[in-house]
């Protein structure tokens, strides 16, 4: 999982899309909505709907089927991660991302699930929340003052502070939508989709 030219790509497209929808929003709107005060919280409100879409996934998905693999007639499917390892991932990511904005060095291997034992769904969502947590902790010390300071680190490095929390959530972000399918292929709806249905679409 190395991100490095990746999260220059990403931040690029990212503020090219953030021009795109500040130049129609009219002035008399935007001072009626409240906008973010911090740096953190810039990206923190994202971090959050993210986070909440994933772990709702995670615990839509019954105990048994922690261990279930995707597979489709013609597809192919080599390699693929099963649900419970997706939850893995995604958690040790996690705190790899944000370990290495703290300076700290991340869990090893996290592409093959990392070194916690966490293996049951109970204790694969404690370890998925404990992660989360530990995130926003993290995220909350990002300030003007320090956003870009550099950030060495496997996971998403050499990068700033910032560009380290962005990469997480597009993270989670590019997970969650590999494991709707799981639950699709198993006759459950996401539950974003159950609550929402098409008005966001």
């Amino acid at each position: 999982m190395k991100f490095a030219s990746l999260s220059a790509r990403l931040l690029l497209a990212a503020g090219a899309t953030l021009a795109s929808v500040a130049a129609v929003v009219t002035p008399a709107y935007a001072q009626q909505q409240d906008i973010p005060k911090t740096t953190a919280e810039s990206v923190g409100a994202m971090l959050s709907y993210t986070e909440a879409q994933f772990l709702s996934v995670a615990e839509a998905m019954p105990a048994e089927k922690y261990s279930y693999i995707p597979s489709a007639p013609g597809g192919k499917f080599d390699g693929v991660r099963s649900f419970g390892e997706q939850v893995k991932h995604v958690a040790c990511a996690n705190f790899g991302f944000f370990n290495e904005i703290e300076g700290k060095t991340p869990p090893a291997d996290c592409e093959k699930g990392g070194p916690a034992p966490a293996k049951t769904k109970a204790e694969l969502l404690q370890y998925l929340r404990d992660s989360f947590a530990y995130g926003s902790k993290v995220l909350a010390t990002i300030n003007a003052q320090n956003a870009i300071d550099r950030v060495e680190g496997r996971y998403g490095g050499p990068n700033t502070k910032l560009g380290m929390a962005v990469i997480a959530v597009w993270h989670i972000a590019d997970h969650y939508g590999q494991v709707v399918y799981y639950l699709r292929l198993n006759g459950i709806v996401p539950p974003p989709t159950q609550q929402h249905g098409l008005q966001v679409r």
